[in-house]
């Protein structure tokens, strides 16, 4: 009798650079993190669009905006503002550390008067064991099209839309890393979601969720998963 033996499905992961700035005696509203990122926006927009997400185009009336995942993520963690790149961004923060010396949030000044910074090589991808975390600020997993099935679906297929919009908004981290799984690669999660709590952003009503979820995928502390990253939510932290 011959014994068949499955082929052996590598772990795909990948070290990507990831750079936090943290302003410890600065305390700020979690609100207050799209101001942040408006803040800085601004101050450093001639060094990369990465800081605000858009680029100037000669000649052109509007910004064309980028639509890919964030690299650069303004927060108010703990009531501590918090910028995070990755990837490319991160070395961009790390130049742009020495020269933040002031912070300007809707006119009022904060001298910063001590800041800190850490640099390191985060490892995103798939693992052999589960992994928990929590989210440190509201998820906003749903978009335009699934909020709608997602209101429209009975109580006991809710939970359903939530893990698979987790599962893309985990896919898309990957993708924005520079890793591209395949179909037998598979992103494996279970989510603890909180009641949805309904948060406001420019007169526009989204649903968020706090909570925890497991999954088989390696993702680094406060980065954000879902809408509006860039202005700090869905914020991770491991536990």
């Amino acid at each position: 009798m011959t014994q068949t033996t499955l082929p052996r499905i590598d772990v795909p992961r990948i070290d990507v650079p990831l750079t936090t700035i943290t302003f410890p005696e600065i305390a700020l509203r979690v609100r207050d993190a799209h101001k942040l990122r408006g803040y800085f926006g601004n101050v450093f927009q001639e060094h990369s669009p990465l800081l605000h997400n858009h680029f100037e185009i000669e000649g052109a009336a509007e910004p064309r905006y980028r639509y890919a995942y964030p690299l650069v993520q303004y927060k108010v963690l703990g009531r501590v503002p918090t910028l995070v790149g990755m990837g490319e961004a991160a070395g961009l923060l790390v130049e742009l550390f020495l020269k933040i010396n002031h912070l300007d949030i809707e006119g009022r000044g904060y001298p910063v008067l001590s800041k800190h910074i850490s640099h390191q090589q985060a490892v995103i991808g798939l693992s052999d064991d589960l992994h928990s975390y929590r989210f440190d600020t509201l998820w906003l997993g749903l978009n335009q099209k699934n909020f709608g099935e997602y209101k429209n679906a009975a109580a006991e297929d809710q939970p359903t839309i939530l893990k698979r919009t987790l599962t893309a908004n985990i896919l898309t981290v990957c993708e924005a890393a520079g890793l591209n799984l395949t179909k037998e690669q598979r992103i494996m999660v279970k989510l603890n979601p909180t009641e949805p709590t309904v948060t406001k952003f420019k007169n526009v009503s989204f649903l968020g969720f706090g909570g925890t979820f497991t999954t088989n995928a390696l993702l680094p502390d406060h980065l954000g998963l879902g809408k509006s990253v860039a202005r700090g939510f869905g914020s991770i932290v491991t536990i």
